[in-house]
């Protein structure tokens, strides 16, 4: 696979004095990582760890964890270019403390096809600073009538399989996909939205959406299809990962789904967990996003969902609209909203707020995305690939949509005060981002 061709750092780097923080092991204590050949050799002090020749970086203090890897990335390359290329995307992913993108296959044309996602690796790795995964489309054109070829896309790379934004209405061919991805041992990763309840709808479905006079989106569009994935993967025994979630019963079911030893697994976007629909505020598009931002009580559930470990995965759900998409009225701008940028910082609103243990916020964006989709990394362990993150998890800094590196600014945290910045991104031993105070 391309992206395994990565280069190492032939260098031997000791990033010191460091706090080195890794809840997959789990490890919270000072002190200085080896990185040889892009792979972690050791932890320990400075002075044991020192081969000769030997770079050495001075963390003062500061926070050594894994890189991110976040599982659902909207790109637009091919075919939208103007919007995302897969470049921009990793330099903004880099400057985010993400070491790993999963892109979607929501492309023009549609990754269904082992040309293509072959073409996509081989750019990823020779365009992007990170690493670049991808799903591969789980219906021919996302067109949810036929299942591509799951074998021959395993084989050339593929994390799994999803249809990205679309969702799937025909049952029999959901459990045929559950059962074929099943034999191969790869995940089908669901949009869960039922178009016949949610097609005019595009807001949360309340009291706002009422003020506002928009048409609204209820919860049941969202739950009915993951009520009837989750009988699915009852029946066939398959592997099922809901992608986005946003509503608590959605969330009753997966924990349900998990107690009863089915093997369910679900993500979030950061958006979801720290904004709620009263931040749409007057009509503001680049808070209309799919699913729809919920109510601050539905927030809170969905935080508790992520704190007793319903919710496995927190990540970006980076979806890059240029003005031409989002410059209109709130009923007809584009759903989406770029990310990877500030994913970390983001998530650390939960920290510092108090509402979720740092443990919990790094591991739902590290080590459980890394097992889930069967990449190596998300860990600080010893003969891991060295993608790592230094952050200063207390930094203040502002949102300005300008100097984001997307090429989008679709951002729904513009001028939003943050706390936490990341200070150097490492991708297989190679520095791929410094901070650089303005």
């Amino acid at each position: 696979m391309a992206d395994e061709r990565r280069k190492g750092n032939t260098v031997p780097v000791i990033l010191k004095n460091a706090r080195l923080y890794d809840p997959s092991q789990p490890m919270d204590e000072h002190g200085s990582l080896l990185i040889e050949d892009g792979i972690i050799k050791a932890q320990g002090g400075p002075d044991e760890l020192a081969p000769s020749g030997t770079e050495i970086i001075d963390c003062e203090g500061h926070t050594v964890m894994p890189g991110l890897v976040d599982a659902r990335v909207f790109v637009g390359e091919p075919g939208a270019e103007h919007r995302e290329t897969l470049r921009s995307a990793s330099k903004a992913a880099a400057a985010g403390g993400v070491t790993t993108i999963v892109v979607m296959p929501d492309t023009d044309p549609v990754i269904d096809d082992i040309a293509l996602l072959d073409f996509i690796m081989r750019r990823g790795r020779d365009e992007s600073v990170v690493r670049v995964r991808a799903m591969a489309a789980m219906t021919q054109g996302l067109e949810g009538r036929e299942i591509t070829e799951f074998g021959l896309l395993k084989e050339t790379g593929a994390l799994g399989f999803t249809d990205g934004r679309h969702s799937i209405s025909n049952a029999m061919l959901m459990a045929r996909a559950l059962t074929y991805a099943r034999d191969f041992k790869m995940p089908i990763c669901h949009h869960t939205q039922d178009l016949s309840l949610s097609s005019n709808g595009v807001m949360n479905a309340g009291e706002n959406a009422s003020r506002l006079g928009l048409p609204g989106i209820p919860h049941e569009a969202e739950t009915i299809v993951v009520d009837r994935d989750i009988r699915l993967a009852r029946m066939t025994r398959g592997y099922y990962h809901a992608a986005s979630i946003s509503s608590p019963e959605s969330a009753r079911l997966i924990a349900g789904a998990k107690l009863e030893g089915l093997n369910v697994t679900a993500g979030i976007s950061v958006n979801h967990l720290t904004l709620n629909e009263n931040d749409i505020g007057s009509y503001r598009t680049f808070f209309k996003m799919s699913p729809p931002l919920r109510s601050e009580e539905d927030r809170q559930q969905m935080i508790e969902a992520l704190k007793n470990g319903t919710i496995d995965i927190i990540q970006s759900s980076h979806d890059p609209q240029d003005v031409e998409t989002k410059r209109h009225p709130f009923a007809e701008a584009e759903d989406g909203a770029i990310g990877l940028e500030t994913l970390l910082s983001a998530a650390l609103r939960l920290v510092h707020s108090g509402d979720v243990p740092l443990a919990t916020v790094i591991k739902a964006m590290t080590s459980n995305p890394a097992r889930l989709l069967n990449l190596e990394g998300g860990t600080l362990k010893s003969g891991s690939p060295a993608d790592i993150v230094v952050a200063d998890l207390d930094r203040p800094w502002v949102v300005k949509a300008d100097a984001l590196k997307s090429r989008s600014k679709n951002t729904p945290f513009e001028d939003a005060r943050m706390q936490g910045k990341v200070l150097r991104t490492i991708v297989a031993g190679n520095t791929v981002y410094t901070y650089q105070e303005a």
